[in-house]
């Protein structure tokens, strides 16, 4: 698994819990959930709570609490992972105002970093995956490849890499050094955290018949970027949608990146406290080039409802592993610190009906690690069909 140094654990009382952070949390699934304004959402350090039916008690339970802890010169954070962890909810979580700011950010699409992202090899070492142009690391000659010892005296062999990525973040200004190695020489690299943009989308020309657009995350302005690849893509040529890795985003560019897809048409259902709603496709999207979607146990929320609609309306084979498993609809309470908690209010359902949460999405095909070589070979396939 690989990721964007903006990707990482939750936060709280269930920090070992699961594989990163779970974008469509907080404000990006609230917002198209009707809970939080869209523009709202997709701007979240603007953002306020808002009140939903049936969430009420919740949200006052938490204030109160945190509020009496704070009137006794306690934490009120602590007070709200308290009260998270008695709820029972397996995706409740309590951010801090720095982590929420961080948080915000990520959803933007910026991060404070060096610009690294980190994945395991075939022998289970950590090694960098990607560095990010003109980015520290890019200046201090880390390149794709070498092999990622220690984040700030701590050693990263046996953690897992959504650990090893929030080790890299930081606040803006800070240093950070590295223990690397390229070629059996070991060096180090002293870094200095500044203010990114990440790179959610990327295009990589596979041949004259093949493209493959990568998403790491939706983040904002993520969707219209797939809408334009696949417009730019020859129009002989099929596309390989590589989800592997993508632990969500803001719900309304899944919607917009499935889009690039369909021709209108349902991509989930959900509901807020027992109210049900339903999130369509935007009409006019590419229905005939071949389609091929690439996902793992690291695709998660969002990604996993584009996984879902494009597998369910039969407009794309997936290969891979099954997803992780994370359909649920969080929403945000402020509290009287500024810090923020999410409770689950809600669950998420494929077109044909199907639970995401805690099951995941089982592929068409079942691939390791040479799923893009099999994904290519089945894209292959289809466009001989066509």
């Amino acid at each position: 698994m690989s990721g964007p140094e903006f990707c990482r654990r939750p936060h709280g009382i269930r920090r070992g819990a699961a594989l990163t952070l779970v974008f469509a949390t907080v404000l990006a699934t609230a917002a198209v959930a009707g809970v939080l304004p869209r523009e709202e959402a997709e701007e979240p350090r603007r953002a306020q709570p808002a009140r939903a039916a049936g969430a009420t008690v919740d949200r006052e339970g938490l204030a109160r609490a945190a509020a009496e802890a704070m009137a006794d010169g306690k934490s009120g954070t602590e007070a709200a992972e308290q009260f998270v962890s008695r709820s029972g909810d397996r995706w409740g979580a309590v951010y801090d105002r720095r982590e929420y700011e961080e948080f915000a950010d990520a959803l933007d699409g910026e991060y404070s970093g060096v610009g690294l992202g980190a994945r395991r090899d075939a022998e289970g070492r950590v090694e960098v995956s990607e560095v990010q142009q003109d980015a520290p690391a890019a200046r201090a000659g880390i390149r794709p490849g070498d092999l990622l010892l220690s984040v700030g005296g701590e050693e990263v062999a046996h953690r897992p890499v959504t650990e090893v990525v929030a080790l890299l973040r930081g606040p803006e200004g800070t240093a950070v050094r590295l223990g690397l190695e390229r070629e059996g020489r070991r060096f180090t690299a002293e870094l200095e955290r500044v203010r990114l943009l990440t790179q959610s989308v990327t295009v990589r020309r596979l041949s004259r018949e093949a493209v493959l657009i990568r998403v790491d995350a939706f983040t904002k302005g993520s969707g219209e970027r797939v809408r334009r690849a696949v417009a730019e893509a020859p129009r002989e040529a099929g596309v390989l949608l590589d989800l592997r890795g993508n632990p969500g985003g803001l719900v309304s560019e899944a919607v917009e990146a499935a889009s690039a897809f369909l021709d209108g048409g349902l991509v989930a259902t959900y509901d807020v406290r027992g109210e049900q709603r339903a999130l369509y496709a935007e009409p006019g999207g590419d229905t005939r080039r071949p389609l091929v979607a690439l996902v793992d146990g690291g695709t998660m929320s969002a990604a996993e409802l584009v996984t879902g609609a494009l597998k369910d309306r039969g407009r794309a084979v997936t290969v891979g592993a099954r997803t992780f498993g994370k359909g649920s609809v969080q929403m945000p309470s402020r509290l009287p610190d500024g810090s923020v908690a999410e409770l689950t209010v809600g669950l998420y359902r494929t077109p044909a009906g199907h639970h995401v949460d805690g099951t995941g999405i089982a592929p068409d095909l079942a691939a390791d690690e040479r799923a893009e070589e099999r994904a290519a070979t089945v894209l292959g396939g289809l466009r001989g069909a066509s």
